[in-house]
């Protein structure tokens, strides 16, 4: 019996199958648009948004909104629009397009006095994620939103920028978050009359802004990045297309934050610290990795930014090996005397602690892979879980040195 007419036809079926399939992916495929609209009132304090829905072959049907009364008011729209609380719920009208507005307060002090949003009667610096906050979405099965973000800025305010890129014809940012199906415009926001220097790296676009007056490093800023962008991409493997870092002096809060694909910096940090740690490297640390400690174990995230805030400026020749050798003693001595690194905010000693015991693992690995495996490889296995605990890092240690490590069995772990 030939078998070969049978044959043939199967592998014909197949071939078609496989040319269908992402057709068939994209037909299921269901979407709806979502517009933020954000106009700055400086006199008041205050910024008015706009979210509005557009259904397309998907839609939303509701959004519960994390909304505390003294940061959003004033919030109304077209359908349904309850609050309980700091809960806003909100029922848009089926089958047609709806809008929600409301007012956010932007002015907001850290304990310590300074602001970690701010707006003046020149320029506004807040974090997206306060200015349109965080939602729990129903929507039709399997829809996803396809996202725009535009600004309405007030006389003389000639400029904004936002961690994602802009749209072709220039008038919005398009708002891409690969992990959520309701994109949201997530990182810090800039805007007014302030002054921006850009420049393109082979696969990533660093922006650094702030207002005009103030002393920002912006093209200082650039020029370290100039060696340290192949050091990120070489441990943390692809970044973002695009990176904004906004900076601003008193009264703004003194220190650095990070958050996706952004981060702030304050006006007078120094680049490279007396005890030879770079609070700018350590924060896009967090901004790579995106790495967040599980209960108990913020030390592994803070240790592990700060580690690499000495270990790629070594790398990158930005501080000499003796320099980098002094700033792992100085981390020694400082968490001396730390006794346990159990902590869901780790700080000060407590990270300069888990620093000292990154670097006994990372001498560990090498030692007993004769130099093949280093911390890098431990990173690099975590990254994927996003929330790391201990255990993780003993199970993925354990992978690498073929036993359990000893470093990790440490009484600070207890």
């Amino acid at each position: 019996m030939d078998t070969k007419p049978r044959s043939l036809s199967l592998l014909r079926g197949l071939v078609l199958a496989a040319l269908l399939l992402p057709a068939l992916a994209l037909a299921q495929r269901t979407e709806y648009g979502v517009d933020y609209l954000v106009r700055f009132l400086p006199e008041r304090g205050q910024a008015d948004v706009s979210i509005r829905l557009t259904p397309g072959t998907g839609e939303v049907r509701r959004l519960r909104l994390r909304m505390p009364e003294d940061r959003y008011s004033k919030v109304r729209g077209d359908g349904e629009v309850t609050r309980k609380g700091d809960i806003v719920t909100w029922v848009p009208p089926r089958g047609e397009p709806a809008r929600l507005r409301f007012l956010h307060e932007i002015n907001h002090r850290r304990r310590d006095g300074g602001y970690d949003a701010r707006i003046t009667a020149d320029w506004a610096l807040l974090r997206g994620d306060d200015l349109v906050p965080p939602a729990t979405v129903v929507a039709t099965k399997g829809a996803d939103s396809r996202a725009r973000l535009r600004f309405q800025l007030p006389k003389g305010w000639g400029n904004v920028d936002t961690p994602f890129k802009r749209s072709r014809d220039g008038k919005s940012f398009v708002v891409v978050n690969p992990e959520r199906n309701f994109d949201r415009p997530t990182g810090w926001i800039i805007a007014g009359d302030v002054g921006t220097r850009r420049e393109q790296f082979e696969n990533i676009e660093i922006s650094v802004a702030g207002p005009k007056g103030d002393e920002v490093r912006r093209n200082d800023m650039l020029a370290f990045f100039n060696v340290l962008v192949p050091q990120f991409e070489a441990l943390y493997g692809k970044l973002p297309v695009k990176v904004m870092i906004v900076s601003a002096g008193d009264p703004m809060w003194r220190g650095g934050l990070s958050g996706p694909r952004s981060l702030y910096l304050h006006a007078d940090r120094p680049l490279i610290s007396e005890n030879g740690t770079s609070t700018l490297v350590h924060e896009l640390s967090h901004v790579f990795t995106r790495l967040r400690g599980a209960d108990g174990d913020d030390w592994i995230t803070e240790a592990v930014a700060e580690y690499y805030s000495i270990e790629l400026m070594r790398r990158a020749g930005l501080l000499s090996e003796a320099r980098a050798d002094k700033a792992q003693d100085w981390m020694a001595g400082h968490g001396e005397d730390v006794a346990s690194l159990t902590s869901n905010r780790s700080q000060g000693p407590r990270t300069a602690r888990g620093v000292t015991l990154l670097r006994e693992l990372d001498s560990e690995i090498r030692k007993a892979t004769k130099n093949k495996r280093s911390l890098d490889d431990l990173v690099r296995a975590v990254l994927p879980l996003r929330e790391v605990s201990r255990e993780d890092l003993r199970e993925h240690a354990a992978d690498l040195i073929g036993r359990p490590s000893k470093v990790l069995q440490s009484d600070l772990l207890d």
